[in-house]
């Protein structure tokens, strides 16, 4: 058993016979759970399982699994089934994947080539490259893919665990006893800060399938769905992207019922917008906004009941630390990545469990402290992250775009959106909108739906040096084009408007297909 799990294991014995994990039809105690695990470490030693995938939906069984390879000491990568399959296949691929575990029902109809069924719901291959990791990695998480291919970030039991017990300091007491995940468990905020600190603080921790949550694919999100969902559980805790607060906070405005007991709602994952967070303040939602990235295992900073400063997303947490560099930028040190997958290791301290006290990572965001809570102001580059907390390079969407024959130019924004935007210059004047429209369907096709161009308008004028989009060198000039387009499509990041209107239109539809 891992040393870092071993902490963890005495910590769950004291919670005694409590409801630990709870699915659709299964209900597993603290005093089962450790048994549970134990079961499932027989299984993976008996398939001499090394590198391991979890292709499973939310539910108790993938936290079981996750749990289990945390004690046994194998490399749990979690598959995102948000991901195409072209980039599904690279990260089995790229991490030297040898054992994936799925749905026992669904085994026979995996579409990973070259995977055989070993037991139930276990399926093993010889993998076609075994790439070296950093020393005691235990799990890959991997980005959304803000290029063409997702990228592995390698992180210890130990960094993962330091985050957690972070965040459970704060339900310590009693002051959460039913958290409900409605990220998928495949992303690390929900695994870590929902999952590893709801058992630690002994919290109930319910897990429904991702079609239960209203969630389909990497952007598809039905509010109505959603908000039944939070009324038929009645969680005390969630973890919310900045979408599924607006969804929140558009149907209380709409005097729509809001579920019973909630005390904690943690939102991140992307920018919030400081209007929405006001409308929650004014509702009475307990919403508490936090900040953090995988290179340092989740959570670095969160607002929470005793320390709260609106329009910042909070203080570091214990085991974090944050200081501005020169230039403005946010660094960390604390909990971090043993190093990017297929590239050299950090230093050498960090070699065995990535929690250091000394070393600096810096971020790529810009910021400012203001009394020990974090202020940010933006990103150092141009990836933006939509409102689901996927990060997307434009300039990989935009140049999908421009090798559509009718498109001459694009850009590309959806930085905290629902939907990502394109401004499109057509290569020819005369070209009609259903054109446009099939080319940007052609480029959609090849992309992962949370990197797609969802809507689009077509350019007043080409983008010049003249007119100020351009630079001398040809490169987009974003924050002009942001500043002369968003108005015009209404993208306000979540004040009333746009994704506001359209929330609440779909909410309206779903309860009139309802009844």
């Amino acid at each position: 058993m891992s040393d870092a799990f071993d902490a963890l294991r005495s910590t769950l014995l004291r919670h005694g016979a409590r409801p630990a994990l709870r699915g659709e039809g299964e209900e597993i105690s603290y005093a089962r759970l450790l048994e549970a695990i134990a079961e499932r470490r027989g299984v993976l030693e008996a398939v001499g399982a090394r590198r391991v995938a979890l292709a499973l939906d939310n539910g108790p069984q993938w936290a079981l699994w996750d749990l289990a390879l945390l004690a046994g000491g194998q490399v749990c990568v979690p598959l995102p089934g948000f991901f195409s399959p072209t980039q599904q296949m690279h990260v089995l691929d790229s991490a030297g994947i040898d054992t994936l575990i799925v749905d026992p029902a669904a085994a026979s109809a995996t579409p990973f080539a070259g995977f055989v069924p070993v037991a139930p719901g276990i399926l093993q291959r010889t993998p076609p490259q075994l790439p070296a990791l950093p020393a005691g990695t235990a799990k890959i998480t991997y980005t959304s893919g803000s290029t063409g291919q997702p990228k592995g970030v390698c992180l210890s039991a130990a960094a993962q665990l330091a985050v957690a017990h972070s965040v459970a300091q704060i339900g310590e007491g009693g002051a959460v006893e039913r958290h409900l995940g409605v990220l998928p468990l495949a992303t690390l905020l929900e695994n870590i800060a929902g999952l590893y600190a709801g058992l630690l603080a002994g919290a109930c921790v319910e897990l429904l399938a991702m079609r239960t949550i209203g969630f389909s694919g990497g952007g598809g999100f039905d509010p109505a769905r959603f908000l039944q969902t939070l009324l038929a559980h009645r969680p005390q805790s969630l973890i919310l992207l900045p979408q599924m607060l607006l969804a929140l906070v558009g149907a209380a405005e709409l005097g729509r019922a809001l579920p019973a007991g909630l005390r904690f709602v943690a939102v991140g994952g992307g920018q919030v917008s400081p209007r929405l967070l006001q409308r929650a303040e004014a509702l009475g939602l307990p919403v508490y906004e936090g900040y953090g990235l995988s290179e340092c295992a989740s959570v670095v900073c969160l607002n929470t009941p005793s320390a709260r400063r609106l329009g910042t997303v909070g203080r570091p947490l214990p085991h974090a630390a944050v200081r501005i560099g020169e230039d403005g930028e946010v660094q960390v040190r604390g909990a971090r990545m043993l190093g990017y997958l297929g590239e050299a290791p950090l230093a050498d301290e960090l070699a065995t469990d990535g929690v250091v006290a000394d070393g600096w990572l810096g971020t790529g965001d810009l910021g400012h402290l203001d009394d020990g809570f974090l202020v940010l102001h933006g990103r150092k580059k141009h990836q933006f992250v939509t409102a689901y907390g996927r990060n997307v390079n434009p300039e990989w969407v935009e140049a999908e775009l421009v090798q559509q024959g009718p498109i001459a130019q694009a850009w590309v924004h959806g930085e905290a959106l629902a939907e990502n935007f394109a401004v499109i210059v057509p290569r020819r004047a005369d070209c009609s909108d259903a054109e446009l429209e099939a080319a940007v369907a052609a480029a959609n096709a090849g992309l992962p739906d949370y990197a797609r161009a969802h809507r689009w308008l077509r350019a007043e004028a080409p983008f010049t040096p003249g007119n100020g989009f351009l630079t001398a060198n040809g490169r987009l000039r974003r924050a002009a084009l942001a500043a002369h387009y968003l108005p015009r499509i209404g993208a306000d990041g979540g004040a009333p408007g746009a994704h506001f209107t359209a929330f609440s239109d779909e909410i309206n539809h779903s309860d009139e297909s309802d009844t």
